[in-house]
């Protein structure tokens, strides 16, 4: 099998990243800017966002089932996919499920059947570890190939977009490689992760202080730094891979590094698992609590063998790189 994206080659690798706004999409075109014999194209979803794009720039409006790529896959030789319907904290949709099936299914389909029609030699899916489910039990982490056990409208969304690519790979000539990724933090991290550092900042006592789970989580840039690998490794060709750190923390020991990082202490109150969960119940939060005190462990092993890919960047110092991304901010 050819490599693909060969630094160095005569004609530049098109790379096609969806979601070029987001968290994911944008550093990944940073990054890919800087590679030689790589061309980014950069696909947002309205026309306002490519007016000051660094990058060849599309916009496709809405994605779903009739989505209009070919005049960015005209340009494109690679496509990573990383724009999707992601979680909805309040959602108002009558039908989630459909709603998420419309973007992540149809529309990752309709993106990968437009794909081979225009001869791309491979396609990145940005999944999720939610494919594989929400929790494990301690100390047995989720392999790639276990057995997909979604339980919410997001993962069981990535887990028929998968399954659908899978199909399609198996009948054409196009590659299909799908990455999973556990919680991803890094400079810009949003949500839950933000108001953490938020917390811990403002030296509020958090009940966190004796959570003996363990969580698998990545560093943005061990993630780019994965999608980069899969570009071109010829063993990545219709594989799945799981991503993470290799190091896994309790949200105990993970606030705790946190704060560090921040230059402050952190002031963690030990309530016991058990009750933790039965407030997050009381206040309907409980998928929060499930987060925050169950384990979620992933094997890397599948990623490190295959395509001799280690995490290049260890949790404390992307954590220190977070904390000042974060501290900068707060001082424009």
């Amino acid at each position: 099998m050819t490599m693909h994206c060969t630094p160095g080659e005569d004609q530049p690798c098109r790379v096609m990243v969806t979601g070029a706004s987001g968290f994911v999409g944008k550093n990944l075109l940073g990054c890919l800017s800087t590679l030689d014999g790589v061309h980014p194209v950069a696909i947002y979803r309205h026309a306002s966002c490519t007016d000051d794009a660094l990058f060849d720039s599309y916009s496709v409006g809405d994605i779903g089932s009739t989505t209009d790529w070919s005049s960015a896959l005209a340009h494109s030789d690679v496509v990573v996919h990383s724009a999707a319907r992601v979680h909805v904290m309040n959602e108002v949709s009558a039908d989630p499920l459909n709603a998420f099936r419309e973007v992540n299914v149809e529309g990752t389909l309709n993106l990968a059947r437009q794909a081979v029609s225009f001869g791309i030699k491979r396609f990145i899916f940005i999944s999720s570890i939610k494919v594989n489910g929400e929790s494990t039990e301690l100390n047995h982490a989720y392999k790639a190939d276990d057995l997909p056990k979604p339980t919410d409208p997001y993962g069981i969304s990535k887990m028929e977009a998968e399954q659908q690519l899978i199909d399609l790979a198996a009948t054409t000539d196009m590659e299909v490689v799908i990455i999973r990724p556990v919680l991803v933090y890094g400079p810009g991290v949003k949500a839950n992760f933000l108001n953490m550092m938020h917390w811990l900042n403002k030296g509020v006592p958090l009940p966190f202080g004796s959570i003996n789970n363990l969580r698998s989580m990545v560093a943005l840039d061990n993630l780019i730094d994965l999608i980069v690998t899969c570009l071109k490794h010829p063993a990545a060709a219709n594989q799945i891979f799981l991503v993470s750190d290799g190091e896994d923390l309790s949200t105990t020991i993970l606030l705790k590094k946190m704060a560090t990082a921040l230059g402050k202490s952190a002031h963690l109150l030990p309530l016991p698992n058990w009750l933790l969960r039965l407030i997050f119940t009381a206040i309907g939060k409980q998928a929060i609590g499930q987060r925050l005190c169950s384990s979620l462990q992933v094997d890397i092993n599948k990623t490190r063998d295959l395509l001799d890919w280690a995490p290049r960047v260890s949790v404390d110092n992307a954590l220190r790189k977070t904390a000042n991304d974060f501290l900068r901010s707060l001082n424009k």
